[in-house]
């Protein structure tokens, strides 16, 4: 079997995939066009998020049995057109779930400790004591919409602290020893922080809007590093005006394009130069994931999931 790879990963992925007989082609630099013209030559595709696998590429890749996704989320293929292809969606979101927790646990900590103001204002020359007190997250309320692997992996990270963990998903059944599964609107009540860790669908695509947000009880700190496309960001920065919001660690951003790979060009809309400005506002390039190890597991993942299916 032919594969062409895309984007670049770990070459553990092409070794590996070499020992098992698959024939490795790579092109990290053609345009979308010339992938097309050549695509129906190949029986798999290992990408990150290049560019979109539509139905006019798909139409093309006539042989395509297989396309590997080396991350979490699938939201840059047409699953649906692809399935009724027969062909066969594999993605790895065991490869950087652990990853994921870790940075979220990371952007919470740092927001109730005001780590990045403290940094800044020593760097300055500041020695600002009292103006840095922080909270400590014991005695808190989690809450976590969306308890698939990134979800699960940040409940286990809150095991160490005296919290109390609950989420809200939309399959049911799935509370477990890290967290206990509620109604959306118990959610709303009880928490004090919130952390997204949901894909991007039609469904959460803005849910995080201002009926959303008014609807919790109490203010609260947000996290999210799912997709920024879930998150209306005038509403956000309203509700952090407004201090219904208390703080927010975006690793992911409205406005980034939708390969991930770069944030929007032009001017910054007036949204974001608030964010940037904003002393209870922490910002990562969409790296949550994006760790040495994960870089390793996410690619044995794909090789072993191909591996399973077509050996």
């Amino acid at each position: 079997m032919k594969v062409l790879h895309l984007d670049t990963n770990h070459p553990l992925l092409i070794q590996q995939l070499s020992d098992l007989g698959f024939e490795n082609h790579e092109d990290y630099t053609s345009s979308k066009e010339i992938i097309e013209d050549k695509i129906h030559l190949y029986d798999g595709v290992i990408i990150r998020s290049r560019f979109r696998i539509d139905t006019s590429f798909l139409d093309k890749a006539s042989q395509l049995k297989f396309i590997g996704r080396v991350g979490a989320g699938l939201e840059n293929i047409d699953c649906d057109y692809a399935e009724k292809k027969g062909i066969a969606l594999i993605a790895a979101p065991e490869g950087n779930r652990n990853a994921v927790g870790e940075h979220s646990l990371g952007m919470l900590l740092s927001l109730f400790n005001k780590l990045n103001k403290a940094d800044d204002e020593v760097r300055k020359g500041l020695w600002l004591r009292e103006e840095n007190r922080g909270i400590e997250l014991d005695g808190k309320t989690v809450g976590i919409i969306g308890y698939g692997n990134m979800g699960k992996a940040f409940a286990k990270k809150l095991r160490g602290f005296d919290v109390d963990v609950i989420f809200h998903d939309l399959k049911t059944g799935l509370s477990d020893e890290n967290a206990t599964q509620v109604s959306l609107e118990t959610l709303q009540e009880s928490a004090d922080v919130l952390s997204l860790h949901t894909p991007q669908t039609e469904l959460t695509i803005n849910m995080i809007n201002e009926r959303f947000i008014n609807a919790f009880h109490k203010p609260f700190w947000f996290i999210n590093t799912a997709r920024g496309k879930s998150v209306v960001t005038r509403d956000l920065v309203d509700a952090l005006k407004a201090g219904k919001i208390l703080g927010a660690g975006l690793d992911v951003l409205e406005y980034e394009k939708s390969s991930f790979e770069n944030l929007f060009t032009g001017l910054l809309p007036e949204d974001f130069q608030y964010l940037i400005a904003s002393e209870n506002v922490i910002l990562s390039p969409h790296v949550a994931g994006w760790t040495q190890e994960s870089k390793e597991k996410l690619a044995q993942t794909i090789v072993d999931k191909i591996k399973a299916k077509f050996c």
